[in-house]
């Protein structure tokens, strides 16, 4: 027989449109390249690899899909479909299609000035092989409401808002009797109110002034704004708290178990003064200990449908910022009249535990209580007990730290994962100017509080979840933590094996889970130790508020909620409310209204968490705009396509250094590994690496720093006064740079 050998012959190009007719009469068929070889007359097994090929090749270029290994179909896609717009400042929007997620390229010129959110309608036109699809905008059918954040520049006859959006790439055009008071320099939120097509910028009015672009209160609030979240308290809601009073009659006590004479205390952040959780502790006649989690019960003051109750859920989670706490509940409530202050009776929400001398728990209870705090202490306060065994309450806070260690240890034993990381945190002048940084870190006082709050959110979460036999469970909100993402928990174990750490992959939980836990324990203080405990952080799911309990895998914890904290997070008040309706014998709550609340609360602690994480880096920016040309050493705490991400050693603040400033070398982005590969020199940028830096940039309107290499003199760039960095509607900043000439 001749060997047919296909190379980029006619003979392959026929082949090729003979593959092509065949896909295109397929319609939800799969196949294989055994049937398309059949179906279009090639037997010979080089014709078939060469089919074989071609299909895979179609798979990677997104034109046919791969169902399973060798098996495809030709994807599902409408000429006419609805999805939502997704806006960018970079001009690459694109449309994620409702009937399969697909992302599909939308050029400005076919968007029909859709906004980012909008539901359109739109057509997809026909497929050009080794180009991604794209797609045209034909109808808005809901305009997703949105404001735009940015620096007014008002001139004589018109104005603009230079926005910090990266969902915008024009600038906003107000009339000037659409200004509502805003003056130049503002800094002030904007709603579109059209966009003409024939106009190149939106048209626009001015909803609120935050103050001037640059001062701290202006800026922090532009974050809020930014992520949707409030940046004021309505005066109606502040109206309706300042009515409630404390209301501890003793009416209220006797329907309460009094445990006002059993030593109680708080032990929270020095600068905290929402205090919502207490313990108490005391030596029961068995010689076993009787401990009170005691939570402040909001909900006796809260009532359902009441405006404070809508605000509540509307916000759903208190928004610690960096120099500020933007509260869930009124003041008068938060720090008033349900937090645990000393020497004053509060009513609470408590779960109480009969614990032996080894921590076993022989027994507990749920009640509503009365207490009365006897010391708050700080955490560094509490610290020093356990560390010198004199202060205030020595005897009972020795107690508890030894039996929280047994307890922390016997859940690392059972698969609870050890992500102990260190946070960087500012100390803050008067005009909000970041002047010092610190580490917070986690030391026993705090592990101390986490394991007795960790065992009452279980114990409530079991008492309501786990049922007899023939018996359907309540309806309850579960604090819900999913298994690893198989690909990266895959990746983590390869890339630990190269470094001598074997990683389970497979298997039960808690075993895969303390593989974990010893390669991080065995990693500590090594090189590869930030490479590697990010990337186990990474591989995890993210944790969510749900109806479905399916456990918390992170926590090796079957039964878990969230309970202790419901002046700063609404599903602790979904959760009081559930328990005292279950405790009363009440039926079933409605499943379909839950899971709707659990979502909001979900998404709401993402923007909180967002939010938060903006509020660091304005302040890392800004920090760092101290030391524009000072050298410092870092790890590589992030590798994209376009650079990587350095994390200082001596403050953890983190900026980039872009892929064009590496100019020692052609640089490729392997995602698998998390690293830059030079194509000529083969040097290697990872994650996890050490290296130094020099900042040579700090731009608080996009919040980021900028630095570049500084191994050598080579590579160490030299500020330059008379190079500026103009940001859109900002003034003229020295932050710019040059290499040196040698």
């Amino acid at each position: 027989m001749t060997k047919i050998i296909y190379k980029n012959n006619k003979k392959t190009e026929q082949l090729r449109k003979s593959v092509d007719i065949y896909i295109a009469a397929q319609k939800n068929s799969t196949f294989n390249y055994k049937q398309v070889s059949f179906a279009i007359g090639e037997t010979a097994p080089e014709a078939q690899r060469a089919v074989a090929m071609y299909l895979a090749e179609l798979a990677s270029e997104g034109i046919i899909t791969e169902t399973s290994p060798g098996k495809y179909k030709t994807p599902k896609r409408k000429t006419n479909t609805q999805g939502i717009f997704v806006r960018r400042s970079n001009g690459k929007n694109s449309v994620i299609t409702d009937n399969n997620n697909e992302e599909i390229f939308v050029a400005e010129r076919n968007s029909m000035h859709a906004l980012n959110g909008d539901r359109v309608e739109i057509t997809i036109a026909a497929r050009i092989r080794g180009r991604e699809p794209e797609a045209r905008v034909t109808a808005i059918l809901e305009k997703n409401e949105q404001t735009f954040i940015g620096t007014l520049k008002v001139d004589k006859r018109y104005a603009f808002l230079f926005t910090d959006s990266k969902y915008l790439a024009t600038d906003i055009f107000i009339p000037r009797n659409r200004l509502h008071g805003g003056v130049d320099g503002d800094k002030a939120v904007v709603r579109i109110t059209s966009w003409p097509e024939d106009a190149k910028n939106p048209f626009g009015e001015v909803v609120d002034i935050l103050g001037k672009t640059g001062e701290n209160n202006a800026e922090i609030h532009a974050i809020l704004a930014e992520f949707g979240l409030p940046y004021r308290y309505p005066e109606a809601v502040e109206k309706a708290a300042e009515k409630i009073d404390t209301g501890i009659t003793p009416e209220v006590v006797a329907q309460r178990e009094d445990m006002r004479g059993v030593t109680t205390f708080t032990i929270d952040p020095r600068d905290a003064k929402d205090f919502d959780d207490a313990l108490s502790l005391r030596t029961l006649p068995c010689g076993n200990y009787e401990i009170g989690v005691h939570i402040a019960d909001v909900t006796h003051y809260v009532k359902p449908g009441s405006i404070i109750e809508r605000e509540a859920e509307k916000r759903a989670t208190s928004v610690y910022l960096v120099d500020r706490v933007v509260p869930m509940l009124p003041e008068h409530l938060s720090n008033g009249i349900c937090s645990l202050r000393p020497d004053e009776d509060k009513l609470t929400f408590s779960v109480i535990f009969e614990m032996d001398d080894k921590a076993k728990v022989i027994d507990s209870r749920i009640a509503r209580t009365v207490i009365r705090s006897d010391r708050r202490f700080t955490y560094e306060e509490a610290q020093e007990v356990i560390e010198t065994g004199k202060g205030d309450f020595a005897d009972e806070i020795l107690t508890l730290d030894r039996l929280a260690k047994i307890m922390r240890k016997e859940r690392y034993d059972s698969g609870s994962v050890d992500f102990n990381r260190v946070e960087v945190r500012f100390d803050i002048d008067e005009k909000g100017r970041p002047v010092s940084a610190y580490f917070k870190e986690s030391k026993d006082a705090n592990k101390l509080i986490e394991e007795f709050m960790l065992l009452a959110n279980k114990a409530v979460a079991t008492a309501v979840g786990r049922v007899p036999k023939h018996q359907k469970a309540k309806a309850f909100v579960y604090r819900v933590h999913d298994v690893p993402d198989p690909e990266r928990l895959a990746n983590l174990a390869e890339i630990a094996r190269s470094f001598g750490y074997k990683v389970k992959t497979t298997g039960k939980a808690k075993d895969i889970n303390r593989s974990i836990n010893k390669m991080l324990e065995d990693i500590k203080g090594k090189s590869e130790e930030n490479f590697l405990s990010t990337l186990a952080v990474r591989s995890m799911a993210k944790a969510v508020y749900t109806t479905t309990n399916i456990g918390h895998y992170g926590l090796g914890f079957p039964y878990y909620t969230h309970f202790t904290s419901p002046i700063r997070r609404y599903p602790d008040m979904m959760v009081h409310r559930l328990l005292e309706r279950y405790l009363a014998r009440g039926r079933s709550a409605v499943v379909d209204k839950l899971e709707d609340e659990c979502k909001h609360s979900s998404e709401m602690e993402q923007l909180a968490a967002n939010a938060e994480r903006a509020s660091i880096k304005y302040k890392q920016v800004e920090y760092m705009s101290n030391y524009l040309g000072d050298v410092f050493t870092g790890v590589i705490s992030g590798v994209t396509e376009w650079g990587i991400y350095v994390e200082l050693d001596d403050n953890k603040c983190e900026g980039l250094v872009p892929v064009r400033d590496l100019a020692d070398d052609m640089y490729d982005y392997d995602a698998k590994t998390y690293r830059l590969i030079g194509r000529i020199y083969h040097n290697i940028y990872r994650l996890g690496d050490k290296i130094s830096v020099q900042v040579v940039q700090a731009d608080l309107h996009k919040k980021q720093l900028t630095f570049v290499i500084a191994d050598d003199d080579e590579n160490t760039r030299q500020l330059d006064t008379t190079y500026t960095y103009r940001g859109r509607g900002s003034q003229s900043e020295n932050v710019g740079y040059r290499r040196k000439k040698h």
